[in-house]
């Protein structure tokens, strides 16, 4: 009691495929997918990023004076 056996989950996606349908399945499964490409090619990007700015030789140094703005 507690554990799924296998066809507790051959019924389950049994019943997920009559509610949704395969094609409705494929096209969130091919979404998921793009989604997650994206996200690493983000990061990837990410992390290239500060290698460029190096390569380039410049650096921008500043001071944040007043990060707030109060309204009298």
């Amino acid at each position: 009691m507690g554990s799924l056996s296998i066809w507790h989950w051959l019924i389950v996606l049994l019943v997920v495929l009559l509610i949704f349908g395969t094609k409705k399945l494929r096209n969130i499964g091919s979404d998921l997918g793009g989604a997650v490409k994206g996200f690493k090619e983000g990061m990837k990007s990410e992390e290239d990023q500060p290698q460029q700015a190096q390569q380039g030789g410049q650096v921008i140094e500043g001071e944040v004076k007043d990060k707030t703005h109060t309204k009298a």
